[in-house]
């Protein structure tokens, strides 16, 4: 479609429209920025309780005596939860839509954080947040796929890039509220507790919010056959902003009705869920495996350096790079293509990452580690760590859309959980190079998984999904 279709809800001729061309050729409005704002809302607080354990998880090792797998449980039970939630929310949305789990994973969320906060020992503290990991892992198909869904074509990629760029919010977030806590004479015991509680503070605002939401319109035409409450909802949600009044919405039998199937039931399926979880599962190997144990790892650099000097190089390399690669990728993406970004952010990630496994002194000095440790950091969101998550949303077909991107999510989360338990050992068994050098062949192989997917950067969502 030409460029008047793209700016005139209409499509600017007169020319009966159904619903997915109406949404498709939407100007970008206030609509799509509620929209993200109570998508990103619960991004922010996966964000903040996903990555804020790195700092409690120093914190309750030296106050607990945790032996190193201990610890490690510490920082990797709520991915081990996101594996497990991403999988099972993602499947329950496709069955009985996207609206129904929206709210129920930031309820668990919210019983997670409050959980976590009052562990008397590690052991509750372990199983609080793997409760907690449910949560954000439902939440990850469910924000990307809504917002997918209600995007436009032109804009899709950087409207569901803005809902993953709340993590760069929660990264900033946590090491900030860490930082302000330990300058206020608090004691650590009491630090912890307080950062893992406010987790549940976004997650209640969140229950509010997306109760205003409607179901998907797209779900709700396609796979529950109605077409005119859709088009009803999304007129009334938008405030006019969006002119659904006029669609044009087929009368489809109950027999006719898209159905889930499995992700495995044709060759081209399959393709896509080798590509989007293989790509996923080594990224977040590399990210958070290097992420949470960010704190060990300034340490093997600096060894004198204590935890408020790590906290501010962390807060610096969130800073200086990651936001910076968050706001290039959404306003860059949609021009770029989705798939190539992804494939331009593992190489230069590889190539950051084989750098310093290559050369010692990169690694004993915490300036030139830092600089070049950003920019990987720069672009794993310029790159991978968001285009991981925007591409399942785009390229599964409708029925199998919040399925495909829970199991891409979950095995993503399964590579999290590995790299969390791995990092910390190969840095004692290999030194922080080895580890590093293994970092960069997991970039060269994610890479090469990204060959496997379409690019689906500014066409419809009918288009590039197309059917199971």
């Amino acid at each position: 479609m030409g460029e008047t279709s793209e700016r005139d809800p209409g499509g600017g001729d007169g020319a009966p429209r159904t619903l997915a061309e109406v949404l498709d050729n939407a100007p970008t409005s206030r609509f799509h920025r509620r929209a993200v704002v109570v998508s990103g809302m619960g991004f922010f607080t996966d964000a903040y309780d996903l990555f804020v354990i790195g700092t409690v998880a120093t914190i309750v090792t030296t106050q607990w005596h945790l032996s190193t797998a201990q610890a490690s449980w510490v920082s990797g039970s709520a991915i081990l939860g996101a594996f497990i939630g991403a999988v099972v929310f993602g499947r329950i949305a496709d069955v009985s839509g996207r609206k129904t789990i929206y709210a129920i994973v930031a309820g668990v969320m919210i019983v997670g954080a409050i959980a976590s906060a009052a562990a008397p020992n590690v052991t509750w503290l372990v199983i609080s947040r793997i409760v907690l990991g449910l949560g954000v892992g439902g939440d990850y198909p469910v924000s990307a796929v809504l917002m997918s869904e209600y995007s436009n074509r032109h804009d899709r990629g950087r409207l569901v890039g803005l809902v993953f760029a709340m993590q760069a919010v929660g990264l900033v977030v946590g090491p900030l509220v860490a930082l302000l806590l330990l300058g206020s004479g608090i004691g650590p015991s009491i630090i912890w507790r307080v950062l893992l509680g406010l987790g549940a503070v976004p997650a209640a605002a969140v229950i509010y919010l997306r109760a205003r939401m409607p179901e998907s319109p797209r779900f709700r035409e396609r796979v529950r056959g109605e077409g005119a409450r859709a088009a009803a909802e999304l007129h009334a949600f938008a405030d006019g902003a969006v002119d659904a009044r006029d669609v044009v919405t087929a009368s489809v039998n109950h027999d006719e009705l898209l159905r889930p199937s499995h992700l495995w039931s044709t060759a081209r399926l399959r393709r896509l869920v080798i590509g989007t979880t293989a790509s996923w599962f080594l990224f977040d190997y590399a990210y958070y495996g290097n992420t949470l144990s960010l704190p060990s790892i300034l340490k093997g650099v600096d060894p004198a350096a204590t935890l408020s000097a790590k906290l501010w190089w962390s807060l610096a390399l969130f800073a200086l790079f990651a936001l910076p690669g968050y706001a290039v990728a959404v306003t860059h993406m949609d021009r770029v293509g989705h798939r190539r970004l992804q494939w331009v952010g593992f190489v230069v990630m590889a190539a950051a990452f084989g750098l310093l496994a290559a050369v010692p002194v990169l690694t004993t000095a915490i300036v030139p580690f830092v600089a070049l440790f950003g920019v990987s950091y720069f672009f794993s969101e310029f790159g991978p760590n968001t285009t991981t998550f925007v591409l399942p949303s785009e390229i599964f077909p409708a029925e199998l859309r919040a399925t495909g991107h829970g199991v891409a999510a979950g095995i993503g989360k399964l590579g999290a959980f590995v790299g969390v338990f791995l990092v910390p050992h190969l840095s004692s068994v290999m030194g922080l190079r080895g580890m590093l050098a293994i970092a960069a062949v997991a970039a060269l192989v994610g890479a090469a998984a990204t060959a496997l997917l379409p690019e689906p950067a500014r066409r419809s969502l009918d288009d590039v999904g197309g059917a199971s």
